[in-house]
């Protein structure tokens, strides 16, 4: 086999725009998934890139909880939300929906209990 610089060399460089053009992925969120915590938290979520949510909602027995965001529409590593009021004890969900740094559409969704 022969060595050839100029195909090392754009071998080199489509892997590493498939790195660049990866979706963004969550990393962690708060609370975690199946959490069982004392009182409303904070929603947070952190991906890895960049990410615009577009969209969140927070659901308890199916009906929509209002929730009040505190990061805006813009592309962020780190999104945060708080319910609008109190929450009681009981199941919740998130859904989310987001626009990658690659222009990917992106979703995701996990759950938490408020203990009585």
């Amino acid at each position: 086999m022969i060595f050839r610089p100029a195909l090392a060399a754009a071998a080199l460089v489509l892997f590493a725009a498939g790195d660049a053009t990866a979706h963004s992925k969550t990393d962690a969120h708060t609370p975690a998934d199946g959490a069982t915590v004392a009182e409303a938290p904070l929603i947070a979520m952190d991906f890895d890139a960049p990410m615009r949510v577009i969209a969140i909602e927070l659901t308890r027995e199916g009906d929509a909880v209002e929730l009040e965001r505190a990061t805006g529409m813009e592309p962020v590593t780190r999104f945060e939300a708080a319910p609008a009021e109190g929450l009681g004890p009981g199941a919740y969900r998130v859904d989310w929906r987001g626009m990658s740094a690659d222009g990917h559409p992106m979703q995701g969704e996990f759950g938490f209990t408020i203990a009585e």
